[in-house]
């Protein structure tokens, strides 16, 4: 039984071993996460959600400048009450039961007109009117049609304003989507570099660990032979055990790097990921005064901004027209015919026309209608304040990531050799410290400047690959292309 055991361990052991020695390795460059992260990330699809909310909201404004088809239907309406009659006769009045029963079948088709901020519509009914018990009767009263206009009057009007804001509200959200997606390839340019440099770390740390054990053994021997001092040893056996915790810290954080751009990417199951550091960057400059007029040309905020100002203006507009005469105008005209059957209901008709005007003038609130418009005048110059302020920090803020992004070509070059010369220098070093011509401290000034120069190496792609997609987030262009970026939109909305 015990032979049985370890058997079944054995192989349990050799199975997932090999489960785990075949995890798949995925090979990434900074085009692959960025494209990934485009299409699989939570934030990505966040963005994508976020714009077809807009869209169906642009759609329920387009909706209300549409024709309306609505059927009304009351099915039944019972009523038992008393009601006073006058008898012409006697001269007296007084209170009948009635009991009644009726039944209601309403068409209406209606239309805004955003020009005026009134409504026109087009009515058919017919009601069915039942009086209960012994000498009860029934009564079909028909109207085919009528014709029903209502117009206010020195009134605010909301769908001519909604005709100004709506539609540039849309084009907000085209903006602000393809903004966003150059967010999430900001964020994808982040976690990889993030990776990167703890993938740097783990070379850095593998490499100085074998390089300290070897020259730990070496003291050693040299120690032995007494041709060195005990403090270097110890100094030798100090930075051994110094490369040994950076190598497991090293590993620590690679693995929670590589966790994180896996989670961020949309990964669910287990993967390993293997980064291929770029080498080459996109050699260009651009021109601040272009990207300027790129960025208030395709820039989201520009739009926003112009939507505060239209909203500020309206809500004066509304606050003027609430102080004053409120007046409203209701026309109406349709035929009408009744009798006891439905047919003859619709043979005799006549017509019916109803006109009607009414107003309201506030004649003493104590200045709340004059004051909540004085607060929306100043409350517009407030607006136009600060619409003014964020253009110039805008614009100052661009100036200066345009003067960054064109240095960062020569940071990347003077890093890359930088990194190139410390190796060498390392090297060098090391070479003449296993001769003996220096001694530990140099060596070690050497392997420190070896370690932060590769590490500035991946702190310059960094900061150019960020300041490269952080332009394009701000004027929505695609430089190398020369071409302004662009999105199916309508195949948005079907996926």
């Amino acid at each position: 039984m015990k032979q049985i055991y370890f058997s079944l361990l054995l192989a349990l052991f050799i199975i997932t071993g090999s489960i785990s020695y075949s995890q798949e390795v995925k090979q990434l460059t900074l085009d692959d996460v960025i494209k990934l992260s485009e299409d699989q990330s939570l934030q990505g699809i966040l963005a994508k959600h976020m714009f077809r909310a807009s869209y169906w909201q642009y759609r329920t404004f387009k909706a209300e400048y549409l024709p309306s088809l609505t059927l009304t239907s009351t099915i039944p309406e019972y009523n038992r009450i008393y009601e006073k009659e006058y008898d012409y006769n006697t001269g007296q009045e007084y209170y009948v039961e009635k009991n009644t029963n009726s039944l209601l079948g309403q068409l209406s088709l209606s239309q805004n007109i955003g020009l005026t901020g009134g409504s026109i519509s087009l009515q058919s009914d017919l009601r069915r009117f039942q009086v209960m018990g012994e000498d009860g009767s029934i009564q079909y009263v028909s109207t085919p049609i009528s014709i029903n206009y209502i117009q206010p009057l020195f009134r605010f009007n909301e769908l001519k304003w909604q005709k100004k804001i709506e539609p540039m509200k849309y084009e907000e959200a085209k903006k602000a989507y393809l903004e966003a997606v150059e967010e999430v390839h900001l964020s994808a340019v982040r976690r990889f570099f993030q990776l990167a440099l703890a993938q740097i770390n783990m070379e850095i740390a593998n490499m100085n660990y074998a390089n300290a054990d070897t020259l730990y053994r070496l003291a050693e021997g040299r120690y032995n032979l007494g041709t060195i001092a005990e403090n270097e040893l110890l100094q030798m056996e100090l930075s051994f055990l110094n490369a040994e915790t950076s190598r497991n810290e090293g590993r620590n954080n690679l693995n929670d790097m590589k966790q994180r751009l896996s989670s961020f990417l949309g990964y669910t199951e287990s993967i390993e990921i293997e980064l291929v550091i770029p080498s080459e960057i996109r050699n260009f400059e651009v021109n601040g005064e272009e990207v300027l007029n790129l960025a208030l040309k395709n820039n989201p905020e520009m739009l926003t901004l112009q939507i505060q100002l239209l909203e500020a203006s309206r809500n004066v507009a509304e606050a003027k027209a609430e102080k004053g005469l409120n007046a409203s105008m209701n026309v109406s005209y349709g035929l009408q015919g009744q009798d006891m059957v439905v047919p003859g209901a619709y043979q005799t008709l006549d017509d019916q026309q109803r006109i009607s005007v009414g107003f309201n003038i506030p004649i003493m609130d104590w200045g709340l209608r004059r004051g909540r418009y004085r607060m929306a005048q100043s409350s517009e110059e407030v607006t136009k304040t600060q619409v003014q302020q964020s253009m110039i920090d805008f614009e100052q803020q661009l100036f200066l990531d345009v003067a960054q992004l064109n240095l960062q070509d020569d940071q990347v070059r003077i890093a890359a050799k930088s990194d190139t010369v410390a190796m060498k220098m390392y090297e060098v070093t090391k070479q003449r410290f296993l001769i003996g011509n220096v001694d530990v401290l140099e060596l070690n000034n050497a392997d420190t400047k070896k370690d932060e120069n590769r590490r500035g190496y991946i702190q310059a792609l960094n900061n150019y690959w960020t300041y490269y997609y952080n332009i394009r987030s701000l004027t929505l262009y695609d430089f190398e292309a020369d071409r302004p970026l662009e999105y199916d939109f309508d195949e948005l909305i079907k996926e």
